[in-house]
């Protein structure tokens, strides 16, 4: 069976369109997509209608009237229905449903951004031809949470390395100002990929937070985990060793430079120091760091005690990364596979300024990372898994 054109009809939306000109847009697409739909309807039923044929497959059953907004303002089709052992739903309101659809979601991303109820409605209106009210906005962010909520508890599986950092947001809570922590962890899979793995924001203390979270990764299936990368956070040191505790840590390395300053004595030594503690971290093997490192120390030990202690102290935690593939350790040395990541929270989260609660704070993170995530999984390979040079002895 073939479709049947209608000459007479595109006769009447063109005189229509002559006569009103753009007025008659809305007119002339609701007799289109009624046509259109009406022809669909014979073509999946395999008969026109009170045709009697072979093939027919279902019947029709008259009309539904359904109000959809368009740029051109509501109108109201008259939608084909059908009985018998047929489905059938127009393409053309299939589409329309996807477009609604992403329209909510737009919605949602501009309350997830802050953007208020009268500024949603306005910009709403200049796209459609309709408003929405702060009932609909409210109900578009309960489908994004419900959807972001789906993304946090998924399913993980075997991650070999966990990168593990922390950033703090204003939050308001009983009429204060509080920091509130969102914990992001990121694995690099076997198939050599970047993929967020969770996040947290809670005003909880750091190490129970910090616990919850890494056992939440376990109980949605995270194993395998070989190698993890990780400023040394309050409260992480003593959560990891719990959930953790037989994995190798790394201490980030850059973290290690900065936090080194605090005890370098004068301004003028920072730049000598810094050079010092790179020659460490640079060095061939694990051996070479390790010499390199008592030489360093042994040069501050008089004119610098207090950076020599801790120099002795800490540096050792950030050379942890020799014990992996040679290929890997340049980029597993620190958690700078984050860093872009937290720059644009940053950017993002400086435009709302301060959170009413977590769950709004939250909700905002989530849908970054979640972007973020995919555009990973979908991408480049970030480290080779397969065939890695091994770490030099």
């Amino acid at each position: 069976m073939t479709h049947q054109s209608n000459p007479e009809l595109l006769n009447d939306i063109l005189q229509l369109l002559t006569e009103q000109g753009s007025g008659g847009f809305a007119e002339g697409i609701r007799l289109l997509v009624n046509e259109a739909m009406r022809q669909e309807r014979s073509h999946t039923l395999q008969a026109q209608p009170y045709e009697r044929t072979d093939t027919r497959q279902g019947h029709a059953n008259g009309f539904k009237p359904k109000s959809l907004a368009t740029r051109v303002g509501p109108i109201q089709f008259n939608v084909p229905q059908v009985r018998g052992d047929v489905s059938f739903y127009p393409s053309a309101l299939d589409k329309g449903v996807r477009s609604e659809q992403a329209l909510k979601l737009a919605l949602a991303e501009m309350y997830v951004q802050g953007v208020s109820t009268r500024k949603v409605s306005a910009i709403v209106e200049q796209l459609c031809g309709h408003s929405v009210s702060s009932t609909q906005v409210s109900q578009c962010a309960a489908a994004l949470d419900t959807e972001l909520q789906a993304w946090r508890n998924r399913p993980l599986g075997a991650f070999p390395y966990l990168v593990l950092d922390a950033r703090y947001e204003k939050v308001r809570q009983g009429g204060r100002l509080l920091d509130c922590a969102v914990l992001i962890a990121l694995g690099i899979g076997l198939d050599g990929k970047r993929t967020i793995l969770g996040v947290s924001a809670a005003l909880s203390e750091a190490e129970v937070h910090w616990r919850e979270f890494l056992q939440s990764l376990q109980l949605r299936g995270l194993q395998g985990v070989r190698f993890i990368v990780s400023d040394d956070h309050a409260g992480l040191g003593a959560a990891r060793v719990a959930v953790f505790h037989a994995v190798p840590w790394q201490r980030c390395q850059f973290h290690l430079q900065q936090n080194a300053q605090a005890y370098v004595p004068s301004l003028d030594q920072r730049a000598v120091v810094a050079e010092a503690i790179r020659s460490i971290f640079l060095s061939a093997n694990r051996p070479a760091a390790d010499l390199r490192l008592q030489e360093v120390v042994a040069s501050y030990v008089k004119s610098a005690p207090k950076l020599a202690a801790w120099m002795e102290e800490n540096l050792p935690q950030g050379l942890a990364v020799f014990a992996l593939p040679t290929a890997h350790q340049r980029r597993m040395r620190t958690s700078n596979a984050l860093e872009r990541v937290n720059q644009e929270l940053r950017r993002r989260t400086r435009v709302a300024g301060l959170f009413p609660n977590e769950a709004s704070l939250l909700r905002l993170v989530t849908a970054l990372l979640a972007e973020t995530s995919q555009e990973w999984e979908t991408g480049k390979v970030y480290l080779n898994m397969e065939n890695p040079t091994q770490p030099s002895v």
